[in-house]
């Protein structure tokens, strides 16, 4: 068998294997038969590296839990928010029970990922979570309590909408003052924390599921593209026709004269 068909049989061995487990298999053949296979064990070096980096972040975002776990904590809650600054929809928030030492490659603040990454990863986070819950406040909620109760009601909503209540809640940025449990409130912690990344992701794919189901329905104002921010075409779409029943009036009366 020719050697250049011999190491696309070999790549095509070692594709479904762990990056580690490839390159063993890569290091053998080359000691033992005298292969040239340095550019594959390149690629593989490559893969391992960045499999390296994405475990030390990973790392990195895990330190609050482990923190936890160290106390005696078992049951920890990250909670988070999507949709406070739109000019339309709810405000949507989730809460993520994750098992001890999970790890979701990839998990990150919603806001630094891809569409298709967060549909992806909601999809493992729904599966995975030990529990999940999420929570939502309108509106006509947001216009008659303003966008900060809105998004700690929405919060409150999503933890009592866990089927088990957490030791301990870890939140981005919001003190919930009628939840008694405890709470660790942590500054841009959709990138700090991998339990307040997970509801995140949860709270951001919840909501643009929502809005885009809008669309459908108002699809004069492109509510699927901006998903209800205040983009320039949402706003001349808003002076052209006028608010429709989802918009949230006190965010856009600057707009209607």
């Amino acid at each position: 068998m020719p050697s250049k068909l011999r190491i696309k049989d070999i790549e095509e061995e070692i594709k479904p294997l762990d990056v580690e487990e490839a390159l063993k298999k890569l290091y053998c053949y080359k000691e033992e038969n005298g292969m040239p296979l340095d550019k594959l064990i390149d690629k593989y070096l490559k893969r391992k590296a960045a499999k390296d980096k994405e475990l030390a972040r990973y790392e990195n975002m895990s330190s609050f839990e482990k923190d936890a776990y160290k106390k005696g904590v078992k049951l920890i809650a990250g909670v988070d928010e999507a949709g406070r600054g739109p000019l339309a929809g709810p405000v949507v928030a989730a809460a993520v029970i994750l098992p001890e030492g999970i790890f979701i490659e990839g998990l990150n603040d919603s806001k630094k990922l891809t569409h298709e990454k967060r549909e992806k990863l909601f999809d493992i986070i729904t599966k995975e979570a030990l529990f999940y819950g999420i929570g939502q406040a309108d509106h006509k909620r947001i216009d008659e309590i303003n966008i900060l109760n809105a998004t700690k009601e929405a919060m409150e909503m999503a933890v009592r909408n866990l089927e088990i209540q957490p030791e301990l809640l870890l939140i981005d940025a919001v003190k919930l003052n009628n939840l008694e449990m405890k709470q660790l409130n942590i500054i841009k912690g959709d990138a700090l924390s991998i339990s307040i990344a997970a509801a995140s992701v949860l709270a951001k794919v919840t909501r643009d599921r929502l809005i885009c189901d809008m669309d459908l329905k108002y699809p004069e104002y492109g509510f699927a593209k901006h998903k209800g921010y205040g983009t320039e075409e949402h706003i001349e779409a808003i002076k052209k026709f006028g608010i429709c029943p989802i918009h949230r009036v006190s965010f856009t009366k600057n707009f209607t004269g």
